[in-house]
């Protein structure tokens, strides 16, 4: 089971697990912070390197053309190669240095310093600028990659209003968000955006909720619903009253989310980190051994000719392909990507850990209401006894026009579809938990449940008891006249949802939910789920997970987050649907998906698993290469350009491909889904 407390308050350096003390080169700082101002990386990503690279391509050269004055100069190449060594080498020297004093020596900033000036001290100058530059010019392409990971999640940032127009003695002004109080009228005029949250005044409004949920279609609000901070006027002056204040909506939770998500680390990240710290001083004790076992070989046998440089040379080379870069940048940058790839599609994971528990699930457990459902209630079947079923719907729309239950806004919304005349109800009388009767013209008429019928000694086919959905029973006269069957609308990609994890090998497919045991069986058959429980309190639903997990079973449950907390917090994965502005499912939750589309579980489950499946390519692949150039090495046969490519480029190979996953493509539902809409 997951652990759902992890604290990410302590962050360190993705390189090599060590805290940054603000100085030197900032683009080592993967993955945390990237606060340069546009001025400040250009000159980073540019100027530096192309200092150092302009003068090291101008030695080779100098020295390959046999320039007399440079050629046959040595001091002459080691004050220009050292200058040249400078723009790239003392930021990372700072670095180095910093890391020590705060306890960490053993980190590919000492590594690549002691290489760096190890090649000096034996005269290769080029490649130890060499090395250097390469080295900081695949840290700013890091650097790009990562900036393009957050973009995503960036643009949440943007989608807060930046003024509110709110009431103030009689008239609007505009203020900062930060100064509104809860209880103010604010005023949203089209094409602005939502700057808080509250609930709406008017009689209805359409909203552009895309920046929040990924949804196209914007999305009508009546009068007393919740607006969100984020969401755009399309329709016309919206007045609203705020509810909560601007640092506690729904987006500033959101947002405060996502920023904590790069601290919760998979497992592949926490392996990788805790193998950093070790294998870095391991490699570094070889290197020394490198060169004091051939000298100890060469000082008791005289066959064995021991020439320093050319092993210190190699000793150099080895602790330059020693370096964990690709390993420690790429893994963290692979679930950072996957993140971001997640919350373009409107899927919000908590952290690398559960996106990487995702991909172990074999189990899904549904809530029904709410998240298979849309809470909705439609006219499934009208059955009428010697009338029309047109003169059925009019007869129990009259009696259920006063009443303002569900079950009866279901009825007055068929009657108006089929354009009925609803005639006038008189002398209406209501029984509590039994149903109306008022007079329908000449005619007395009845509509509620069957205990209504058996109360007052009408007959009614006992079919009618082995119903599974809601019906409302009809008797006009003191005769039974037929039933409507009112049943929760499936929501569109419903079905989609299960049989699509069916087919991405999810074993069990549950759906729970407190509704009566008939209903969930057959909407569970509808569905195609495997099983389907009713009438479940809380901690009924808490039981059937706490069995599953006992029996063995990686179960996510998928559910609204309003009073599925315990089972949220149970499960292996908690996920929430539509949670934005349910406390219960941020907080309880470790994946929110924000669309309230159940088929986007099984994108999450496909964002995962090509997020891992990238990561473990990236750390078979430097390991691989690694170790072959680390051999190579070692016996002579790799030098420190070698070294480079090993470190450096590997490393580059590696975030080239964690980017794959922010241009993969993982909604393959859509066409299905359009199909589906169209039959």
């Amino acid at each position: 089971m997951n652990n759902k407390s992890e604290s990410n308050k302590n962050r360190s350096c993705a390189c090599a697990g060590h805290k940054h003390s603000g100085t030197g080169c900032k683009c080592h700082e993967h993955g945390h912070s990237h606060g340069h101002s546009a001025a400040q990386f250009k000159v980073m990503a540019i100027g530096r390197p192309g200092i150092s690279f302009a003068m090291l391509l101008a030695g080779l050269i100098l020295n390959y053309a046999g320039a007399e004055w440079f050629a046959g100069n040595s001091a002459i190449q080691l004050v220009w190669y050292v200058i040249a060594f400078i723009p790239v080498g003392l930021p990372v020297m700072t670095e180095a240095w910093a890391s020590i004093v705060h306890g960490d020596a053993f980190n590919e900033f000492t590594l690549m310093v002691i290489a760096c000036i190890g090649a000096f001290c034996i005269g290769e100058y080029p490649e130890a600028v060499g090395v250097m530059l390469f080295y900081c010019i695949g840290e700013e392409v890091q650097h790009l990659a990562v900036n393009k990971a957050t973009r995503n999640i960036s643009r949440l940032l943007d989608v807060r209003g930046e003024s509110a127009l709110v009431m103030r003695n009689g008239k609007y002004v505009e203020i900062s968000p930060k100064d509104v109080k809860v209880g103010d009228m604010m005023e949203v005029r089209p094409g602005e955006r939502v700057s808080l949250d509250g609930v709406l005044c008017d009689d209805y409004n359409t909203f552009d909720t895309s920046a929040l949920t990924g949804e196209s279609v914007p999305r009508t609000i009546d009068k007393g619903g919740e607006v969100l901070a984020g969401m755009i006027s399309s329709s016309g002056i919206a007045h609203i009253r705020v509810t909560k204040e601007y640092g506690k909506s729904a987006l500033a939770r959101i947002l405060e989310l996502v920023n904590e998500a790069s601290g919760r680390k998979a497992p592949a990240e926490q392996f990788i980190r805790r193998f950093a710290r070790i294998y870095t001083p391991v490699v570094t004790g070889l290197a020394v051994l490198l060169i004091a076992i051939p000298a100890l070989v060469g000082a008791f046998s005289p066959s064995f000719h021991f020439v320093l440089d050319e092993w210190v040379y190699r000793a150099l080379v080895f602790l330059v392909i020693s370096c964990p870069c690709a390993l420690v940048i790429s893994v963290p940058l692979g679930y950072f990507a996957g993140i971001g790839a997640a919350s373009k599609a409107g899927i919000l994971f908590k952290g690398g850990n559960y996106l990487d528990a995702i991909t172990r699930i074999d189990s899904v457990a549904f809530d029904k209401t709410g998240t298979m459902t849309t809470g909705k209630f439609h006219v499934d079947r009208i059955h009428a006894e010697n009338m029309g079923e047109r003169d059925l719907l009019n007869l129990v729309a009259a009696v259920e026009s006063g009443s303002t239950h569900p079950i009866a806004k279901a009825i007055m919304e068929a009657a108006g579809k089929s354009n009925l005349q609803i005639p006038e109800a008189t002398q209406m009388k209501e029984y509590s938990g039994l149903g109306a009767e008022a007079m329908v013209g000449s005619h007395k008429v009845m509509a509620g449940n069957i205990r209504m019928l058996s109360r007052f000694g009408i007959n009614y086919p006992t079919l009618l008891e082995d119903v599974a959905y809601s019906s409302v029973v009809c008797a006009v006269d003191g005769k039974y006249a037929g039933y409507i069957l009112v049943a929760d609308t499936l929501k569109n990609d419903a079905r989609l949802a299960v049989s699509e994890l069916h087919s991405l090998g999810i074993k069990k497919i549950i759906l729970l939910s407190g509704d009566r045991k008939k209903i969930v069986e057959d909407c569970g058959k509808r569905l195609g789920t495997d099983e389907a429980f009713g009438e479940l309190m809380p901690q009924d639903k808490a039981a059937v997970i706490d069995k599953a997990v006992s029996q063995g079973h990686r179960i996510a449950f998928v559910g609204d987050g309003l009073n599925d907390a315990p089972v949220l917090a149970l499960s292996n994965v908690g996920v929430a649907m539509g949670g934005l502005g349910s406390d219960a499912a941020i907080e309880s939750a470790d994946v929110v998906i924000q669309t309230d589309e159940p088929s986007k579980m099984t994108e999450a489950i496909r964002i995962g698993r090509y997020t891992r499946k990238i990561v473990t390519q990236n750390i078979v692949g430097a390991i691989s290469i690694k170790v072959i150039i680390l051999v190579l090495g070692a016996i002579g046969y790799a030098s420190l350009w070698a070294a480079v490519f090993a470190d450096v480029g590997v490393a580059l190979l590696a975030v080239c491909n964690s980017m794959r996953i922010l241009v993969h493509r993982f909604d393959k539902k859509t066409v299905t889904l359009q199909n589906e809409r169209r039959d």
